[in-house]
């Protein structure tokens, strides 16, 4: 029954005053960490791009090639998402203030998806309408060489962004007991997860455009490069989509995924004065940063107790949960059986 007693309610208000700021979002050292650790990858990605996307265009303009001009577009697109990607990380560790109680840890997740539209909209909308265009009007491959050793060099520097984006994923992923594939379904951090997904598709693409660059080069058959244009722009809509999808699912603050919410239900459920958990819901209001609300029923015995007994209870468990670092805020409902 969700209608708790109105005593109850107001003892567990008393106790959030007398908190003093328990109520306010955790500031930890964990996801402090994290902020550094996904600055650093974001930074490695940016430098990384950003080297590879003019040495992409000047290849392209020596090529012809339309599956280079593709790459290129891709670079470009990957080069300017990383920044959206820097610019969410530093406002994201603004402090709380009244308009933002929670803090601000949302603006990684807006900036995230800003992102997946330039993914979509620079990469893969330029690199299908680069292949069509190539179709139309098809070019002789020049300079064949120059090309493909812009490709090579350039998996070189897309590796070590990947390698840096994955090795951060698998030590987050090992931390809290998950398989890779499941924290990338799941991380509340989405830069890394970004970084590594644009750096995948990065690989893949640099395999087509080198394909169909000496596919084209051997036959003379501009449809090659053209092919290769549209697959590159077909996966970026791709990766844009699982990206914007995730954003959108932290934007509308859906619920933390069960590993994460298990143990706070353990923990609270180990309270002896606690008869049952009537309902609880934890949603991310950042990166690693939780608001739990909690509905939970009282044994008798601390019913029939002083008032005192109950608050004394009720704030040790706020303050209990909110040790960890990863829960920004608990609201704490008691109800009657």
């Amino acid at each position: 029954m969700r209608a708790g007693q109105a005593g109850y309610r107001e003892l567990v208000d008393n106790a959030a005053v007398d908190e003093k700021r328990l109520d306010q979002p955790s500031s930890g050292s964990e996801n402090s960490s994290e902020g550094g650790d996904s600055k650093w990858t974001v930074i490695v990605a940016v430098v990384a791009n950003g080297a590879i996307a003019i040495a992409k265009i000047i290849a392209g303009l020596l090529t012809g090639s339309a599956s280079m001009w593709a790459e290129a577009a891709h670079s470009i697109a990957d080069t300017g998402n990383e920044i959206l990607l820097l610019i969410g990380l530093k406002r994201s560790l603004r402090e709380p203030d009244s308009k933002h109680p929670f803090g601000y840890g949302q603006e990684r997740y807006f900036w995230t998806f800003l992102a997946a539209l330039g993914i979509f909209l620079v990469g893969g909308v330029l690199s299908i309408g680069e292949g069509v265009r190539s179709i139309l009007m098809p070019e002789a491959v020049e300079s064949l060489w120059i090309g493909v050793g812009v490709l090579v060099v350039a998996a070189v520097f897309e590796s070590y962004s990947w390698y840096t984006a994955h090795k951060q994923l698998r030590r987050d992923a090992k931390q809290q007991n998950r398989t890779l594939r499941h924290h990338l379904r799941h991380a509340s951090d989405p830069s890394a997860t970004t970084v590594f997904l644009e750096d995948t598709a990065a690989l893949i693409g640099l395999a087509i455009a080198l394909a169909a660059l000496v596919l084209h080069a051997g036959t003379g058959w501009a449809g090659w490069d053209a092919i290769g244009s549209m697959t590159i722009g077909l996966l970026l809509i791709v990766v844009a989509y699982l990206l914007a999808r995730r954003s959108k699912g932290l934007l509308l603050e859906e619920s933390a995924p069960d590993d994460v919410l298990d143990p706070i239900r353990a923990k609270v459920a180990a309270e002896s004065w606690v008869e049952k958990i009537d309902d609880m819901h934890a949603v991310w209001v950042g990166p690693s940063q939780l608001l739990v609300n909690l509905w939970v029923t009282p044994t008798r015995a601390v019913r029939d107790s002083p008032a005192g007994n109950l608050v004394e209870h009720a704030s040790h468990l706020r303050r209990d949960l909110m040790s960890d670092d990863a829960v920004a805020q608990v609201t704490l409902t008691l109800e009657t059986p």
